[in-house]
């Protein structure tokens, strides 16, 4: 113990994200209309419901999606179309390193088992950082902000909520982890208020203030 935990979101934190780019590719590799999937998978819920852990595999979660959209999708297509939408964050890719010199670090991103098992080709920088893995909310059955996802990612860790720290950018995944008593760290890249470059000083201040609870030396 004594050791902070610091769990990084990725969409529009370690990596940009536009759906306006990953659904054209979706449905150019599947024939079907942007609409048609958007309707059939997204509004219907399934893709929330895949990162609430309802599909144990990628193969179940390809199936699914022929079975609700009728456009059979491969794990390759899905890779590529995911990939089109993606542009790597380097200050928080370097704020991850940082973490992970100082402490735990995990990901812990509300997404579905196929990302998972995707996630080395999705994010190979970030992957060799934290060893190859990536924790999503499908392996542990819940979302975020809800305080089960983090009773779930505290005890596989074994660590107590005082000594982690979420970085996110959605503003109630901030307070569902601070709700659990957690430390968090709202990232915003963009905008007046940006405010990513104050992320390593956060991420030090925090192992600082772990340690000295636990009477370790800084």
């Amino acid at each position: 113990m004594g050791s902070p935990l610091f769990l990084f979101d990725f969409d529009q934190t370690l990596s940009a994200f536009d759906f306006r780019k990953r659904l054209p590719a979706l449905a150019a590799a599947t024939g079907m209309s942007q609409y048609h999937l958007a309707s059939r998978w997204w509004a219907g819920g399934h893709e929330r419901a895949a990162e609430a852990g309802e599909y144990a595999t990628t193969e179940a979660y390809l199936a699914a999606f022929r079975e609700v959209t009728g456009a059979p999708l491969t794990r390759e297509q899905w890779l590529r179309a995911r990939l089109a939408a993606m542009t790597p964050v380097p200050v928080a890719l370097d704020a991850l390193r940082l973490a992970a010199s100082l402490g735990t670090a995990s990901l812990l991103s509300n997404n579905p088992i196929v990302f998972h098992d995707c996630f080395a080709e999705l994010a190979p920088e970030a992957a060799s950082i934290l060893g190859g893995d990536g924790l999503v909310s499908a392996q542990l059955g819940a979302r975020k902000p809800g305080a089960l996802i983090f009773a779930r990612v505290l005890a596989r860790f074994g660590v107590d909520a005082a000594d982690a720290m979420l970085i996110d950018d959605a503003p109630a995944n901030v307070a569902g982890a601070r709700d659990a008593g957690l430390a968090a760290f709202e990232f915003r890249l963009h905008g007046p208020d940006a405010n990513s470059h104050d992320l390593a000083g956060a991420i030090r201040d925090f192992a600082a203030q772990v340690g000295s609870r636990h009477g370790i030396p800084g």
